[in-house]
């Protein structure tokens, strides 16, 4: 038998030499985190502290000793299958960097535990207790389990996030966490009218989200550049009306199929998707597909420019609102959240008469299909329906008489979801050097972003009105995920941020420190993102 160079033959059997034994005692102690002499890594001294997370917890009490994730760690969960579910998506992003089996077992203690129990916690909240024995995560609804394996995520090495096997050593924090969101509605918006993104850069985008525990994906559906949802009763909308896209390339649609399995994907994560069909402008798209939705009865030609406010359904034909209940019929039916958004902004090509008409005859529609309204705070020139929500995504610079209409409403009990475009306009440029973007609503920097409390951002509208805050993405200059990256990073988890962490709890000096740790686990992951002056970055930054 023929040995290597590596081994020795004694009494008839191959044995390792003392190069080789050395080198398998090398790996073995690599994979545990410990060096030749013993010594531990500095960073198995120092684990993440447990204040580092973002979006900020409610309450952060550091103690004891950091559990190790090792070899023999279990993930324990009860007998819930949503549980469960939680457990295996933790252990799923685990394995690859740590390289350990994991197993997700409902026997046995220590390890890292997720367990369903009434408490304090709300519909998203959680507590993590963490120390030498093992950590639990406690929530009283799966989505607030979901949220604590991402804090759980945040307390690890950024190494995690790779997928490919990693020295370690996994450690997380002694001490207890509990935590709950400021606000029910933490969402960011994906405009794929301009243009259009696949599935699975559709599930890129949220993974994103669901690390920074937002919980609502808007998908903006339709606008004048395409139409991207196969409605079966009117086919043309998206074999022709999704056939292009801003700057005349090929467009794009989701089969009802691929449709469905976004939203089967986002509710993994635990987000919500909210779909918009944009009405009554905003509409080239389905007007050049079918020509009866044009009061003269003839089909404009498809379009691929940026500029906005020049189409509009023909309120006056009862066919516009046969139209509209197939669509709101068939995406009702593919979609099992709540709402069901309808546009209704920069109408500016139907009459205010026209537009009330309309949004009365449309509101109804949507709520025969079990869906709530959610509209663009123009929505408040007509009469919102009872339990509508509207966008607000007004600037500093709004008319006062505009500003007026929104907080009426909201006296009157209609909720809001803010978006200020001057805020949280995710397209909006950083500075004037920007490579990408707009700036109408100005610069937006990162500061900008996060400094900011939607709980007083409108005079006179009820805090208890506030439902929460969404982040949009309109994607006139943003063709592919990492333009989408290069524009939600680093501004995305600053309002993740404002939305589930109190007032009170947030301070921009403390949060850019947080931020910018987040710059290696970007890196880890792959994520594109702007280099803001404003954040001291560090090495990961470079």
């Amino acid at each position: 038998m023929a040995h290597g160079r590596d081994t020795l033959v004694r009494d008839g059997r191959a044995r390792p030499c003392r190069r080789t034994l050395r080198l398998l005692g090398s790996l073995l102690l690599v994979g545990t985190g410990l060096s030749m002499t013993g010594a531990v890594p500095a960073q198995a001294t120092a684990p993440t502290p447990l204040d580092r997370v973002i979006p900020a917890p409610a309450s952060v009490a550091p103690g004891g000793s950091p559990y190790r994730i090792t070899r023999g760690t279990h993930i324990h969960v009860d007998g819930s299958p949503e549980a469960r579910g939680v457990a295996e998506y933790l252990a799923a992003l685990l394995r690859p960097s740590t390289g350990y089996r994991l197993p997700v077992t409902d026997h046995g203690a220590g390890g890292i535990r997720l367990r369903l129990a009434q408490g304090p916690f709300g519909a998203e909240g959680y507590r993590l207790d963490s120390g030498r024995g093992g950590v639990t995560i406690t929530a009283a609804r799966p989505a607030g389990l979901f949220h604590g394996v991402q804090t759980l995520r945040h307390l690890l090495p950024a190494a995690v996030e790779k997928d490919t096997v990693q020295p370690g050593p996994w450690l997380i924090a002694g001490g207890t966490v509990q935590d709950r969101p400021r606000y029910g509605w933490r969402g960011a918006m994906l405009d794929v009218s301009r243009h259009f993104f696949t599935v699975d850069q559709v599930k890129r985008f949220i993974d994103q989200l669901a690390l920074y525990k937002i919980n609502k994906l808007h998908l903006h559906l339709s606008d004048d550049q395409g139409w991207r949802i196969a409605i079966d009763s009117w086919p043309r909308l998206a074999t022709y009306g999704g056939s292009t896209e801003v700057g005349g390339g090929p467009g794009g649609h989701y089969t009802k199929a691929q449709y469905k399995e976004i939203v089967r994907y986002a509710a993994s994560r635990y987000l919500e998707v909210v779909p918009e069909i944009d009405m009554p402008g905003h509409t080239n798209a389905a007007l050049a597909s079918y020509a009866g939705l044009n009061c003269d009865g003839v089909a404009p030609p498809l379009y691929t420019g940026t500029e906005v406010g020049f189409s509009s359904l023909c309120v006056g034909e009862e066919s516009t609102y046969d139209f509209v209940e197939d669509v709101v019929r068939e995406l009702a039916a593919l979609t099992p959240g709540r709402y069901l958004h309808i546009g209704g902004d920069e109408a500016d090509s139907t009459s205010h008469e026209d537009y009330v008409k309309f949004m009365d005859r449309v509101q109804p529609v949507v709520a025969e299909y079990g869906k709530t309204v959610v509209g663009w705070h123009q929505l408040t020139g007509a009469t919102p329906a009872t339990g509508a929500l509207v966008q607000y995504w007004g600037l500093d610079s709004t008319s006062a008489e505009e500003k007026a209409r929104v907080v009426k409403a909201a006296q009157e009990g209609t909720g809001l979801i803010l978006s200020p475009a001057d805020r949280v306009y995710l397209d909006m440029k950083y500075t004037r050097d920007t490579p990408l973007g707009l700036s109408w609503a100005g610069y937006v920097e990162v500061r900008r972003s996060y400094d900011w409390d939607p709980g007083a951002y409108l005079p006179g509208v009820p805090e208890g009105a506030v439902r929460g805050v969404e982040a949009p993405l309109w994607t006139e200059t943003i063709e592919d995920s990492g333009q989408v990256e290069y524009m939600a990073f680093p501004r995305l988890p600053g309002v993740a941020e404002v939305g589930w962490s109190a007032a009170g709890s947030r301070d921009w000096e403390r949060y850019k420190v947080r931020l910018a740790a987040q710059a290696e686990r970007w890196k880890a992951l792959g994520v594109e993102w702007y280099r803001s002056p404003q954040v001291p970055w560090g090495a990961a930054g470079r």
